[in-house]
């Protein structure tokens, strides 16, 4: 009778541990199951700022319906934020935004430094233009040396193409051999801080750098649209947080999809999308002249290219002794990333978006 008693007990603790074990695995499978769902329906934050001509596309996927399309198409929701984009690395950091757009020179040294973000595709080329007076006896950049440069930040995009391209001068950039000397102003002040001749020569971004030569008739020393160093990299691209990379994967591709949308909308239709910039007031100017600058930028959307770009920019940058890393190859990985679903290209070709992957 006791054996019998004994046997029961057992028997009953193991029907007792397998039901446990079975509620167990279905707890599981159900946290797991919401962890997935809470992730995928997160909603997403994208960064945008009015003002900037060069945002086009990322203006346009907002107004042309692109970022719902892909979103929705994902199941995911999303919402624009505007920003002040100085203040990019504190929202990030805070986690107030998941993705962008941004100078990629002015992202480069900020990722080096533990920015936690990962540029996802190329958007244009160009916008960035260096200018010195008429009678400054400047002709070219190798001239530039012992000259005071006016520049929007030190951090900013066009300090980082004037050191690579000063080196290629023979001109020091580094802090133990610096032979320029980089003076700051806020960007809409450096036209005038060079015809009163506080500072040799300014860094521009469009269209303070259409405006300013066409204004005060400065003399053009670089051009980032035309030159052969830069002609081929892109300027701004689009980004995400390395978070928003990590843990919704769908939610990254969904967003670079339709940022290589709007951007293959622009390089087809710049005085539509100059148009649209204007008529919901997210850049002034006037029409004709935005959609000719829009026009004169390569809007040609690429990811390889994008990450071609960054290690140009990364392999210059280490050998200048800008950069903690050693090895532009592993920079790449660690500031750009790709996504499943993304096309390298897009075009925009009859009223309808055609994916390209070459």
């Amino acid at each position: 009778m006791r054996k019998k008693l004994k046997g029961l007990v057992i028997g009953l603790a193991l029907v007792v541990s397998a039901v446990s074990l079975t509620a167990c695995g279905k707890q599981a499978s159900k946290n797991a199951d919401t962890k997935t769902e809470t992730e995928s329906t997160k909603e997403v934050v994208i960064g945008t700022s009015n003002g900037s001509l060069c945002l086009a596309p990322l203006h346009i996927a907002i107004d042309n319906g692109y970022f719902e399309e892909e979103f929705k198409a994902a199941g995911i929701s999303w919402r624009a934020e505007e920003i002040d984009t100085s203040q990019i690395s504190e929202l990030v950091a805070s986690g107030k935004i998941d993705a962008g757009t941004q100078l990629a020179g002015a992202m480069i040294p900020q990722i080096d430094n533990g920015l936690e973000i990962s540029f996802t595709a190329g958007m244009h080329t160009g916008c960035t233009k260096v200018y010195t007076k008429q009678d400054s006896g400047i002709t070219s950049l190798a001239d530039c040396k012992g000259k005071k440069i006016g520049v929007p930040s030190l951090g900013d995009s066009s300090v980082v193409a004037l050191k690579r391209a000063f080196y290629d001068e023979g001109i020091g950039v580094t802090t133990e051999n610096l032979e320029v000397e980089w003076v700051v102003y806020a960007l809409t002040d450096l036209p005038l801080a060079l015809e009163n001749g506080a500072v040799d020569v300014v860094a521009l971004h469009d269209p303070v750098a259409y405006n300013a030569e066409s204004e005060y008739g400065f003399k053009k020393i670089l051009d980032l649209s035309t030159d052969a160093k830069f002609a081929g990299e892109y300027c701004c691209m689009s980004f995400v947080t390395n978070k928003l990379a990590k843990e919704n994967p769908k939610a990254a591709a969904a967003y670079t999809r339709a940022i290589l949308k709007a951007c293959a909308f622009v390089q087809a239709n710049p005085k539509e999308a100059a148009k649209i910039q204007i008529d919901n007031k997210q850049c002034s100017g006037d029409l004709e002249t935005n959609a000719s600058l829009l026009e004169s930028y390569n809007y040609a959307p690429s990811v390889s290219v994008a990450s071609d770009t960054i290690h140009n920019a990364a392999s210059e940058l280490i050998r200048i002794g800008e950069l903690k890393s050693d090895n532009p190859d592993d920079f790449v990985e660690k500031a750009f990333k790709t996504f499943d679903g993304v096309p390298n290209t897009m075009v925009y070709e009859k009223g309808e978006f055609v994916e390209k992957n070459e």
